[in-house]
């Protein structure tokens, strides 16, 4: 029998899911996940179409294989570690991810995975906090909750990318605009922009510091 490669193998490269996988991500991290099609991602990698689909089912298939690789990118809890500590260092790491990654955010907020990853994730970030007190309602809910600050913070983040220098010209166009009679409140705010004393920039550490110090407050409640 012979052994040697037919013409279709000679004049395509051999594909696996990995290399789909790693090219759909650096085209989507790129163009975004919008201007991706099974056709662009068939070029970029010289091959056909159809021989994308000897890998995946369909591009929901390539989806849920793309949010795997940001999810394993996030910090997995340490069960047996402070909660405060995990919970911490993982909303960072998430963060992280999804700025690096700017099109997954909507993604995975719409899209259910249960993908190794993601599942790996969440069981971690539960038993981290079950095994240290929390029932599994408080668990769920204090893991959402931060979760919610990771995902909005971000989107508001990359959406509305604004510099210190441009927030502070855009609060001196628009101050003269503000009645200090009527909006006396937003009027100062815009006014501490201008003249320097607030830059105007938000902190995500401090939203984050909110809800877990919340969440101690709330658990320790009677």
């Amino acid at each position: 029998m012979s052994t040697q490669p037919s013409r279709a193998e000679m004049k395509e490269p051999r594909l696996t899911a990995d290399k789909i996988v790693d090219k759909a991500l650096e085209m989507a991290d790129e163009q975004g996940f919008e201007a991706l099609s099974m056709r662009k991602l068939a070029g970029a990698l010289g091959v056909t179409a159809m021989s994308l689909y000897n890998h995946l089912v369909h591009k929901d298939d390539l989806l849920g294989l793309m949010l795997e690789r940001v999810m394993a990118e996030v910090s997995t809890p340490e069960i047996e570690a402070d909660w405060e500590n995990m919970m911490r260092q993982r909303a960072h790491s998430l963060r992280a991810a999804l700025l690096r990654h700017r099109w997954a955010s909507p993604l995975l907020i719409s899209t259910i995975t249960l993908g190794e990853a993601t599942l790996r994730n969440i069981n971690a970030t539960l038993g981290c906090l079950v095994t240290q007190g929390f029932t599994y309602a408080e668990a769920d809910w204090a893991r959402n909750a931060i979760d919610s600050h990771v995902y909005g913070y971000t989107l508001q983040e990359l959406n509305y990318p604004v510099s210190p220098e441009a927030y502070r010209s855009a609060a001196a166009q628009y101050l003269p605009m503000i009645s200090k009679a009527d909006y006396p409140f937003m009027y100062e705010a815009a006014a501490r922009i201008v003249d320097g004393t607030y830059d105007g920039m938000t902190d995500f550490s401090f939203g984050l510091d909110l809800i877990i110090e919340g969440v101690k407050r709330w658990r320790s409640a009677p």
